[in-house]
C-alpha cells in the first residue's frame, strides 16, 4: 500500500533523484531514471562555475537544470500532500478500499508540503534570477564589444 506521507517526503527529500517515483509506480518508471541526469547537469554547473568562476557561460545553462528540478520535485510533493485521499487510493491504491488509511493527511504532510512550497519558491525564484542575471551579463558585455 502506497502512503501519501511517505510519497511526499521522498518528493521533498529525495525527488531530484526519482526515488519518489521508483516508490510508486515501479522501477519501470521511466521519469524516475530520467530525474537524477538534470540533477546531475545542474550540480556539474555549480562545480564548473566553483572551478572556471562566475564568467562561465555553460555553467548558466546547468545550475538552472538543478533549480528546477529541485523545484519541479517540491511541487510534486505539494500535489501529493494536499490529494484528497480517496483520490489518493484511487489511483495508487486501486484494490484498497477508498477510506484506507494510506491516503490519509496528517501534520508530518502538512509540514513537508509547507517546506515544499516555501524552498520549491525559493529555489526557483533564484534559478530565474541568476540564469537572467547572467544573460543580460553577458549582452551587456557583447554590446561593449560591438560598439568598440
Amino acid at each position: 500500500m502506497k502512503n501519501k506521507t511517505l510519497a511526499t517526503c521522498l518528493a521533498f527529500l529525495t525527488g531530484p533523484l526519482g526515488l519518489h517515483r521508483f516508490y510508486l509506480y515501479g522501477f519501470q518508471d521511466s521519469l524516475g531514471w530520467f530525474l537524477p541526469i538534470p540533477t546531475a547537469l545542474g550540480w556539474y554547473g555549480v562545480e564548473r562555475m566553483r572551478d572556471l568562476g562566475q564568467d562561465d557561460p555553460i555553467s548558466w545553462v546547468l545550475i538552472p537544470l538543478l533549480g528546477f528540478t529541485i523545484s519541479a520535485c517540491a511541487l510534486n510533493a505539494i500535489v501529493y500532500g494536499l490529494m484528497e485521499k480517496a483520490k489518493w487510493n484511487a489511483k495508487f491504491n486501486p484494490t484498497k478500499p477508498s477510506e484506507a488509511p494510506a491516503g490519509q493527511t496528517n501534520w508530518l504532510t502538512i509540514t513537508v508540503v509547507a517546506f515544499s512550497l516555501l524552498v520549491g519558491t525559493t529555489v526557483l525564484m533564484s534559478s530565474l534570477a541568476f540564469s537572467f542575471q547572467r544573460y543580460f551579463e553577458w549582452q551587456v558585455e557583447e554590446a561593449r564589444l560591438i560598439s568598440q
